[in-house]
């Protein structure tokens, strides 16, 4: 084995390469993974298909590769995601910190694996690629940059501790990928509606920032199966607000900027006002102080971006005396991917959404 470890981690302690000695960390924080191919006895090796780089990843490196017109430089975008997996073993931005997720076949499970896995089962993992040790075969030569989807081969190792699920037979394996790409969301949704039913003073409000998007129409979803009151759809533009109407998802669907404190708690006064539930699914920062003043006095607000700055967040709720319980969404509940696909088979306006953006990555860019 490359490392220097006598025994493996079910976390993963023994693929830190960086830092090493008294400082490792782990894999999530360290800074290069051995992610060669040999599996240790709790390990399991995947045989990659496709990268999901989550959305705040790729809207970085949108951000920073730009051609000299301003277009989306697609081969730097590749460079820079083969140059950051290359040095760290993993695929984490080092701006952002964050990772994605991907599918592919079990190629190897080790004797002592408690995750179930059978070689050649389909499987989408349910940790970030920022701690899943991976290594990249074919240079991306399918993946023209310009979408977070990346085919791609390679291999990627999970620990004892990791999360994947066997991906269902009957949905494309795309849309699976989408739907467990955010699956945590719709399950701490339905959980926290559930909390405050539980109280007795019938379903809760939920407002849900990015609802037209993945994660966001999932949570929408979610909070309606647990039986959620009021529930509020807040989205950028018309078009998304077009995507919204006549699928049933929201009672009110509002156009704001999520990152304008008064554009987007005026928005929301004139759909019933703050809510009991804010879920943040956009992928932009700035969305913090906005929604907080949109949550009502003992509420929760749920930040699910990548893209938020908590201490912003937590000095934001001191600095308007905001009572408001404020949660990261971590990813994971028990029973989170199939309580997804559950809501995709479901609920036709849900699927219709992802299928419609299954669509348009398939098409590519026009």
């Amino acid at each position: 084995m490359p490392s220097e470890r006598t025994e493996s981690s079910p976390v993963g302690l023994h693929r830190v390469l960086e830092p090493s000695g008294a400082q490792i960390t782990l894999p999530q924080a360290a800074q290069r993974l051995d992610a060669s191919p040999q599996i240790w006895a709790d390990e399991v090796r995947i045989d990659i298909e496709t990268l999901n780089l989550d959305a705040a990843s790729y809207r970085q490196l949108v951000g920073t590769h730009r051609t000299p017109d301003d277009q989306i430089d697609g081969p730097a975008i590749r460079a820079s995601v083969l140059d950051i997996v290359a040095t760290r073993g993993k695929m984490q931005n080092p701006v952002t910190g964050s990772g994605g997720m991907l599918i592919g076949t079990v190629a190897e499970v080790g004797e002592s694996s408690p995750l179930g896995l059978h070689v050649g089962e389909h499987v989408a993992t349910l940790v970030s690629l920022s701690l899943t040790p991976l290594q990249i075969s074919d240079g991306l030569a399918r993946w023209d940059g310009l979408g977070e989807r990346v085919p791609a081969a390679g291999h990627a190792i999970l620990f004892g501790r990791s999360i994947a699920a066997v991906l269902p037979t009957d949905l494309d394996p795309e849309l699976a990928l989408m739907v467990m790409d955010v699956c945590g969301a719709p399950a701490l949704v339905a959980r926290l509606v559930g909390e405050y039913a539980a109280k007795g003073g019938g379903g809760p409000s939920v407002l849900v920032l990015g609802g037209a998007g993945k994660s966001g129409s999932m949570s929408l979803a979610a909070a309606a199966d647990a039986g959620a009151g009021r529930l509020v759809a807040v989205v950028p533009n018309a078009t998304e607000a077009r995507m919204l109407e006549g699928i049933a998802l929201a009672d009110h669907v509002v156009i704001a900027d999520a990152r304008s404190p008064l554009g987007l708690s005026g928005a929301v006064q004139g759909a019933g006002g703050p809510a009991d539930i804010t879920v943040v699914c956009v992928d932009v920062p700035g969305c913090e102080q906005p929604a907080i003043l949109s949550t009502a006095q003992g509420g929760t607000v749920v930040f699910f971006s990548m893209a938020t700055n908590f201490a912003a967040a937590a000095l934001g709720a001191e600095g308007l005396a905001a009572d408001v319980r404020m949660l990261v969404g971590n990813g994971y509940v028990p029973g989170h991917a199939d309580y997804a696909v559950k809501l995709l088979r479901a609920n036709s306006g849900v699927r219709g959404l992802f299928e419609a953006r299954l669509q348009t990555k398939q098409a590519g860019p026009s």
